[in-house]
């Protein structure tokens, strides 16, 4: 038998089909964020001076591996928002931006926290609040019906008055599932609702160059009268010592 690997998806039908996860689907993805949460735990006691971001990559995939999770879901120089790891070496005052995910049975998870090491300025506090407010009040606004282009317009709202909107340069979130990167856009720019099923993440961000970058980032899933955040991992400011 031919394995289904050539096999290409070219139906908006079975994309939106996809968008809306079944109660077998949906806990399995609590699944694999439970095992993402332990994993954030888990990376952030080898937070130390000197360590790099190919080191702590490379410690995260044993992590993953010792927790039983099946892989990573996608493979931090904080202040360019997407980035892949190198050999930055952590020091006092760096603003430490982890972005991670495993998947569980085929299914992905996301997450994204922002840490201080070993001192925090008042400026990274206000910014890192102003994010956190943007991902809280994002979240309390997702229930059926909310068009999503409205949550990506709360959190970009909050974080423009506070002067940084320039500097939160990407959509709110994506859909995922068996894909970290599904069909699906919370964004200014999408004309679709939220349906009981959806999972989708909400991580504003503020990066600023030759400074810092904040994220954080929460999957959050779509109920028939509201929602339930998968992640449970804190979101308080938290200096690592």
């Amino acid at each position: 038998q031919k394995a289904a690997s050539g096999f290409v998806n070219a139906s908006l039908a079975l994309d939106q089909a996809r968008a809306v996860k079944d109660i077998q689907e949906q806990e399995l993805m609590r699944k694999a964020s439970h095992l993402n949460d332990m994993a954030m735990a888990e990376i952030t006691h080898f937070f130390k001076e000197g360590v790099t971001e190919t080191d702590l990559a490379e410690q995260l995939k044993k992590i993953y591996r010792d927790l039983g999770a099946d892989g990573l879901s996608f493979g931090s120089n904080a202040a360019s928002g997407h980035h892949w790891p190198d050999d930055t070496r952590l020091k006092p005052g760096d603003c430490i931006l982890v972005d991670i995910g495993c998947t569980w049975e085929g299914y992905c998870s996301d997450m994204t926290r922002t840490f201080f090491y070993k001192n925090v300025t008042q400026h990274q506090q206000e910014v890192y609040h102003t994010v956190l407010k943007a991902n809280e009040e994002a979240e309390k606004a997702v229930t059926p019906g909310i068009p999503l282009s409205s949550l990506d317009q709360i959190a970009r709202g909050i974080i423009t008055d506070k002067g940084y909107g320039s500097a939160f340069t990407h959509r709110l979130g994506h859909f995922i599932g068996l894909e970290d990167h599904e069909f699906g856009d919370v964004s200014s720019a999408s004309a679709d609702r939220a349906v009981p099923g959806n999972i989708f993440s909400i991580e504003p961000g503020v990066y600023l160059e030759n400074d810092m970058g904040v994220r954080v980032e929460d999957l959050v899933l779509v109920t028939d009268h509201g929602h339930e955040i998968l992640n449970h991992f804190s979101k308080e400011l938290t200096v690592i010592d």
